[in-house]
């Protein structure tokens, strides 16, 4: 087994021996947690998107890690209780927190509708987690509805879908909230692009 130098233990991984500072030295910045919890339909995963294209475009090493694209693979076993969505959000922090040991941005794009599971996620990330609310209401969400869920929840095809069936509990203090009720996704992503290059970029 590998020694870690004392002079840089405090500093790494346990099973890496490089230090988040040297990742972030050879990436031009800091590793992280951007993430999105908002209602279906809120925009969370297309303003995911366009962020990604944003910050890849200024050289950052950046990938989205999406509920749906989660849910065919890591976390196809999973339903949607409650039990089944703690631990969904479980997983989807470690994956997350393993890509940031690597110093990449990772933005996630979940509903993540329970507040004691996002603040088990802002535990584990610490200060390398960042709570974006992509704040649309559900008059909002249900109106545009893209995936026929909210229709499918009213007629009684989808059990314990979140803001029909099943409680959201909105942030009390995220770092960024962007009502797409009102703003524009181009306004919102370069919001977040601009939050990023602050939260991220070293000087």
């Amino acid at each position: 087994m590998t020694t870690i130098p004392p002079s840089t233990a405090g500093d790494c991984s346990l099973f890496s021996t490089v230090s988040p500072c040297a990742r972030a030295r050879r990436h031009g910045h800091e590793g992280g947690v951007l993430w999105f919890t908002g209602l279906s339909g809120s925009g969370k995963s297309t303003l995911a998107i366009g962020l990604e294209q944003a910050l890849f475009a200024e050289g950052f090493k950046v990938f989205v890690l999406d509920g749906d694209n989660l849910r065919h693979g890591l976390n196809g076993d999973l339903g949607f209780s409650d039990r089944d969505r703690q631990e969904n959000i479980r997983r989807v922090t470690e994956v997350a927190a393993a890509f940031v040991d690597t110093g990449m941005v990772v933005i996630t794009a979940f509903i993540s509708p329970f507040r004691a599971d996002r603040d088990r996620a802002s535990q584990i990330l610490g200060a390398k987690f960042h709570e974006i609310f992509v704040d649309a209401n559900l008059e909002v969400c249900e109106a545009r509805d893209p995936k026929g869920l909210y229709k499918k929840a009213r007629a009684g095809i989808i059990p314990d879908f979140t803001g029909i069936s099943s409680p959201y509990e909105r942030p009390e203090s995220p770092a960024l909230s962007l009502d797409t009720g009102c703003m524009s996704i181009d306004v919102c992503v370069a919001d977040l692009r601009d939050y990023a290059m602050r939260a991220f970029l070293r000087a």
